[in-house]
């Protein structure tokens, strides 16, 4: 793990006076080289260096984006960003808009999605080279499990065309995909990793978001990317962040764990795929593509080998798990190191289950009795749950609104911790809250402080980091956002307003505009 800007910033003791904190006004709150040190009545408040008076603003702990792709995630806020097509049209013409004002390098861009275009199909090589002509040419769908690529980047990679999920129009799923994703980001050199890298952070500031859980691992990005960015955060100011290597301990995914310090082995380990590329792994086909149930991208050995040398190491292990095959069968891997090395083994590792959109009554119990976390993004819900969205498209409307049922797992006593898998969906934790609470599916849904809790302190939990008195209380650390409203919490979260960060402090740290 590593925080952000502490070894560049002198702490002192600063106090936040006349803050509303929850529903009661009129607070204050001191801290002290980077934690909580005292909070009561303002009129009581000790002294210190420094004051800020919040004008009754409300004060909170940061939001935790507990999944994010932090590079990804800021080349889509400086580079091509597709999320707003309406039409094949559309993203064509903002993909020839950008190659015109980018004119040398690669064309990285990310967002699309076909399933709401008028066409009915998706980008191929065709559109790109048209628009491109020599130029290697990346563009992931939305869900970045698949992606249309140009000529030029295909010419790249040798031996693609023998890939599973090649296909010869350059739309790209499986093995094939992540062997042109890995050339299409090794082409972007330190300069532009940093300055993406520097835009998330920003962005995530700008948010109220104090810490960022990197879901790094040799299919999404490099270890030189992840290294790179743990360096970043630990030299300057802005969110911390903490890491996470998805990859397999037989094939040295622990090596690095141990030799960066990170949080854990695991995040976008990937179990399976995504539902809108037809590749998360199901039980039974999906609706619309009979011919397929997805994929499993690992024998259940190699699962219990890697959760074996986890828990005996008491590493945290994580795994992308979307379709119901991928998550029972970790959930089996998980049973079969229970049954070797003992429940208060695995139950001490936390292991985490990234995305888990379609648990059973019987994966929500056997979480819970293992402690757990299911590290889960309300987004996709709003983005494609409900009985006509996209997730009704592939599973059929019984399988769909039975996806992300966040009110099972809270009810039972799973723990959870909300993300935005940016850059899939925007980095925006209010919207994430106000997702898990307004589910597509009636009953599913959070309630409005179970949704923030699992917004702030359960990021801390996902990594073990929490404490034991919660993240407003003496001795905490000081992940603190001031948001420019009057309102109590409770207000906040019923009328559902969008709020502006007035200041964000990461370890007492003021960041960004604060």
């Amino acid at each position: 793990m590593t925080g952000s800007g502490r070894n560049a910033q002198v702490r002192g003791s600063l106090l936040l006076t006349d803050v509303t904190v929850g529903d009661r006004p009129g607070r204050a709150v001191q801290v002290v080289d980077g934690r909580i040190a005292w909070l009561g009545a303002a009129a009581d408040a000790p002294a210190a260096g420094r004051v800020v008076g919040g004008e009754g603003a409300l004060l909170t702990p940061a939001f935790v984006d507990a999944h994010v792709h932090a590079t990804a995630t800021g080349l889509a806020l400086t580079g091509l960003d597709l999320h707003s097509s309406l039409s094949l049209a559309d993203a064509v013409a903002s993909l020839r808009a950008h190659v015109a004002g980018v004119p040398v390098g690669i064309v990285l861009g990310t967002g699309w999605d076909e399933t709401g275009w008028p066409e009915r199909r998706g980008l191929t090589r065709a559109d790109l080279d048209a628009v491109a002509g020599s130029r290697p040419v990346y563009l992931a769908r939305v869900d970045v499990h698949s992606a249309t690529v140009s000529t030029a980047l295909l010419d790249l990679v040798p031996g693609i065309t023998g890939l599973p999920g090649f296909s010869s129009d350059g739309r790209l799923r499986l093995d094939a995909h992540h062997a042109a994703r890995q050339a299409a980001y090794g082409a972007v050199g330190p300069a532009q990793r940093r300055a993406a890298q520097r835009a998330t952070r920003a962005a995530a500031a700008a948010l109220g978001i104090g810490s960022l859980h990197e879901m790094a691992g040799p299919e999404v990005s490099s270890a030189d990317d992840l290294s790179e960015l743990l360096l970043l955060a630990g030299d300057e100011p802005g969110p911390r962040v903490l890491g996470y290597w998805g990859e397999l301990s037989e094939r040295g995914g622990l090596e690095l764990v141990r030799e960066l310090a990170l949080a854990g082995a695991g995040g976008d380990l990937f179990c399976d795929g995504a539902l809108g590329s037809h590749t998360a792994a199901l039980s039974s086909p999906y609706h619309d593509r009979l011919d397929t149930s997805g994929v499993l991208r690992f024998e259940t050995a190699s699962l219990v080998a890697h959760v074996r040398a986890c828990t005996a190491a008491g590493i945290q292990a994580g795994f992308h798990c979307i379709g119901d095959a991928a998550v029972g069968q970790v959930l089996d891997a998980v049973a079969a190191v229970v049954a070797e090395l003992g429940v208060a083994a695995v139950r001490s590792c936390r292991h985490r289950l990234e995305h888990l959109e379609m648990p059973s009554a019987q994966v929500v119990e056997r979480m819970a009795e293992w402690h757990m976390v299911a590290s889960v993004q309300p987004a996709f819900d709003a983005a494609w749950g409900g009985d006509a969205g996209m997730y009704a498209e592939r599973l059929g409307v019984e399988r769909a609104l039975a996806t992300n049922p966040f009110a099972d797992l809270a009810d039972g006593g799973v723990a959870l911790a909300l993300g935005s898998d940016a850059p899939v969906t925007a980095l925006d934790p209010w919207g994430g809250v106000h997702a898990a609470v307004d589910h597509r599916t009636p009953g599913s849904g959070l309630r409005p402080f179970d949704a923030f809790d699992a917004a702030t302190h359960g990021g801390w939990v996902a990594a073990r980091s929490e404490h034991p008195a919660g993240p407003l209380a003496v001795g905490a650390a000081a992940d603190l956002a001031l948001w420019a409203t009057g309102n109590g919490l409770s207000r906040v979260l019923a009328d559902r307003s969008r709020l502006g960060c007035r200041l964000l402090l990461v370890d007492g740290v003021p960041v960004g505009n604060s």
